[in-house]
């Protein structure tokens, strides 16, 4: 991993995803404290706030894949920071003058923001490292997400509580900011096109082209099959989480935290193992590892009375579910063309969010028509079926090139 530490502009978008997560769940968990206290604990008040960090999603996400992909991704990224710097600027004379409501605002903006600024940041990545050295990369960044699945909330929760939102919304100004700052120091040369890389063609037709694109490529429909199997499951089980901690397990829903941090910290350690051995083992392997465990473990936590044994599982689930997302977003950084990974970012995302959602949405009338123990054991069913399709994903060296798969997509725009 000394590799990547030695790359400057890897260290410095490392630096900057860092601090922007910091700023995350700074955000969520003071914008969460303070609706409750001024809704009077309206459970509509708190449902918006999922409701406007998903909408963009599904609204933006292509269209920012998009733009994403014809933008620079230095510049798009540091116009996002200081577009959320101001946002939070404006809300906060807003709140002084009374008006809270207006936080909405923040969520909204920074959810619009990141579909442009995701993608963007997989670019450069792209461009600043060799393929070989891209799963190391994203198992550093997966090891960071799941450090802040364990300290988000904690670091959240001190700022709101200690200060309050005026303070919470001045520490995420000092934040953006300092990220527009290390942004800046990034080389130039990374909003250098790489020859041949540039759109020539407009909206729709780079729109077209990156679904022709998508449609065109084996390896990207198995993708996408493994990202819905994947979704649909998640959203079964995770709103039952509490009934399984609560109904066989008999523990009070204060303990949800407990198993909750269990599978952060797996996932922590998984992501420094996958950054640790990438490239030492095959990426089917830990993949097909990774998704089968993660089916066996659902089957077991529904069964299990033992708090031993559901916490095991649940810090097993974490280490080789970390292993298995690294996998996965290795292989679309390694054999995605430069040039689509904005529109693939754009289609996975709603994609995933969507399937989420409906799993979520059908869940508890699933449960009330059969039981827990059935909807445990579809979810599983769904992972164990991704983790053998998973097999079939026909992973190579080779990036997939735009220009075997999208000649006839991309002729209009030439002539």
């Amino acid at each position: 991993m000394k590799h990547l530490f030695r790359n400057r502009a890897f260290v410095l978008l490392m630096v900057s995803d860092f601090m922007q997560n910091i700023g995350i769940w700074i955000r969520n968990m003071a914008l969460l404290f303070f609706i409750m206290e001024k809704s009077n604990h309206d459970p509509v008040a708190v449902s918006l706030l999922t409701v406007i960090e998903y909408a963009p999603i599904f609204v933006i996400s292509m269209i920012g894949g998009v733009l994403a992909d014809r933008w620079r991704p230095k510049r798009t990224m540091i116009w996002g920071d200081i577009l959320s710097f101001l946002s939070i600027l404006l809300i906060l004379f807003v709140v002084y003058a009374g008006y809270w409501q207006a936080v909405f605002a923040v969520t909204l903006v920074s959810a619009v923001v990141s579909q442009f600024s995701q993608p963007s940041s997989m670019k450069i990545i792209k461009r600043c490292l060799p393929d070989e050295h891209v799963p190391a990369a994203t198992a550093l960044s997966q090891t960071s997400m799941s450090l802040f699945i364990i300290l988000g909330p904690m670091i959240g929760t001190a700022i709101y509580q200690a200060f309050g939102l005026q303070a919470s919304l001045i520490s995420l100004l000092v934040i953006f900011a300092a990220s527009v700052i290390v942004l800046s120091f990034l080389p130039s040369s990374l909003d250098e096109s790489p020859k041949g890389s540039e759109s020539t063609g407009s909206f729709v037709q780079d729109m077209k082209a990156g679904f022709t694109y998508i449609g065109s490529s084996r390896l990207l429909k198995v993708l996408l099959v493994i990202y819905v199997l994947l979704a649909l499951g998640s959203g079964f089980v995770q709103p039952l989480d509490i009934f399984v901690i609560t109904e066989r397990l008999g523990l009070e829903m204060s303990s949800v935290q407990w198993f909750t941090a269990l599978e952060g910290l797996g996932m922590l350690i998984g992501g420094v193992i996958a950054a640790v051995i990438a490239g030492k083992i095959k990426g089917s392997y830990l993949l097909f590892a990774g998704l089968a465990f993660l089916g066996i473990s659902t089957f077991v936590e529904v069964l299990s009375e033992w708090p031993i044994l559901t916490g095991t599982m649940r810090f097993i689930t974490g280490v080789l579910l970390a292993m298995a997302q690294t996998v996965l977003m290795a292989v679309m950084m390694q054999q995605v063309d430069e040039k689509f990974i904005g529109r693939l970012n754009g289609v996975m995302m709603p994609i995933f969010t969507g399937m989420l959602l409906i799993g979520s949405g059908v869940t508890g009338w699933y449960m009330s028509v059969t039981s827990i123990v059935v909807v445990y054991f579809t979810a599983g069913a769904l992972f164990l079926v991704s983790s053998f399709i998973s097999m079939r994903l026909p992973i190579s060296h080779v990036s997939i090139q735009a220009a075997e798969v999208t000649a006839g997509a991309e002729a209009p725009a030439k002539a």
